[in-house]
């Protein structure tokens, strides 16, 4: 299959979040140009790393939009057996950096576009649009996205080819990351009762955000499918302090909320900012504490019955099952700018993702590559495309 051999040539860039991707965009620009693409690239401000969107067939509403993200997490402090940014084979298993999150998947889609049956001779487009950042809160997405809806460009489907192990990714949860910091009064701990403790300040906040999941677990929206079926609050990283016998002055605190489609992200935001800010206010003169929003993205929902869905479902093989993602992707972006369907499917497995020696199955991008060729033909070709989406 061309797509190991792309797989390859992709693992071999390493594309972190802190790294640029400009070499790896300007071999896929030349790739798909080659095979009869319409492309174009929108740098970030940097100038070291783009996005790209790229069209087969006609300009005109309809088609197929296939989604993915070029960057990968980092792999310092992780004990790799195997070179990451080298695609090693054992046995059926290939493994490097991305293979399965998620460049198996734009592995897949190179060798669709490099098929001329496929790409040629198309009633409505086919498009293929890869970001950067996604991992850092799907940054790269959003100027493209925008551009994308300004210009009215309106696929019957969207396929995000996060892997799924080629299951039907109907949802997955949105997500809002904060930074909150606290300032106190310092003084040595002999005396802490006469100072202002940082991290007292926090640990209250710590507490309240408690009290909340409590609530949201008990009383909050629900959408079943999910390991966690409600909206989770969860605090993952408290610092501050420099000794024991000294009492801090100033501490951070870092965490998130995660939240199905159909819960109000603006109120559990209004609720935290409300309970930090009865906080600060009861803080003495000179301390303070505060919450900023770092990232976040919105929470994505697909009805199975949508006829687009149901013709997607139609490449698949009887045994993939809808399924609602634990991790966050860009399909809810796209849902909410465009207003159409959303779909997340590929191959591999996520429990394999962000790890030491990640690595995708064999079958899995064999099973991709042909469901791909599928659904292209099913959106895209004179025969089926007529069908309304």
């Amino acid at each position: 299959m061309r797509a190991i051999d792309w797989l390859e040539h992709l693992v071999s860039h390493p594309t972190i979040s802190s790294a640029g991707n400009l070499d790896l965009v300007h071999g896929l620009v030349d790739a798909l140009s080659a095979a009869g693409a319409v492309v174009e690239t929108f740098p970030d401000e940097t100038g070291n790393k783009a996005a790209l969107l790229a069209r087969f067939g006609p300009d005109m509403p309809g088609g197929l939009m296939l989604s993915a993200h070029l960057d990968v997490v980092p792999v310092e402090g992780q004990d790799w057996t195997v070179p990451p940014f080298e695609l090693t084979w054992r046995g059926e298993r290939l493994h490097g950096r991305g293979t399965t999150d998620m460049k198996g998947f734009v592995a897949c889609v190179m060798d669709l576009i490099e098929t001329p049956e496929i790409v040629q001779d198309l009633a409505k487009p086919l498009w293929i649009a890869l970001s950067y950042d996604e991992e850092v809160g799907c940054v790269g997405v959003r100027p493209m996205l925008a551009a994308i809806a300004e210009r009215g460009i309106h696929p019957d489907l969207v396929l995000v080819g996060e892997p799924t192990s080629m299951n039907i990714g109907l949802g997955h949860k949105g997500k809002t990351a904060y930074r909150a910091r606290s300032r106190g009064i310092a003084r040595h701990s002999a005396e802490a009762p006469l100072a202002v403790n940082a991290l007292h300040a926090l640990g209250d906040l710590m507490a309240g955000l408690r009290r909340m999941q409590e609530d949201l677990a008990r009383d909050g929206v629900r959408e079943d499918g999910y390991s966690v079926p409600y909206s989770s609050v969860h605090v993952g990283v408290l610092s501050g302090g420099t000794a024991v016998n000294v009492v801090p002055s100033e501490a951070t605190m870092l965490f998130e909320t995660r939240f199905p489609a159909s819960e109000d992200a603006a109120a559990l935001d209004a609720r935290i900012r409300t309970m930090a800010q009865e906080l600060d206010d009861a803080l003495p003169d000179g301390c303070r504490l505060t919450v900023k929003e770092l990232l976040s993205y919105p929470g994505l929902t697909t009805d199975a019955a949508a006829p687009a869905v149901q013709r997607m479902t139609g490449c698949l093989p009887e045994t993939a099952r809808p399924c609602w993602l634990s991790f966050g992707t860009e399909g809810g972006l796209f849902a909410e700018r465009l207003d159409v369907p959303v779909v997340v499917c590929g191959p591999g497995d996520m429990a394999q993702g962000h790890q030491p020696d990640e690595f995708i199955e064999t079958e899995q991008l064999a099973e991709c590559r042909r469901f791909l060729e599928r659904v292209a033909a099913a959106f895209c070709k004179e025969s089926l495309a007529a069908t309304p989406g």
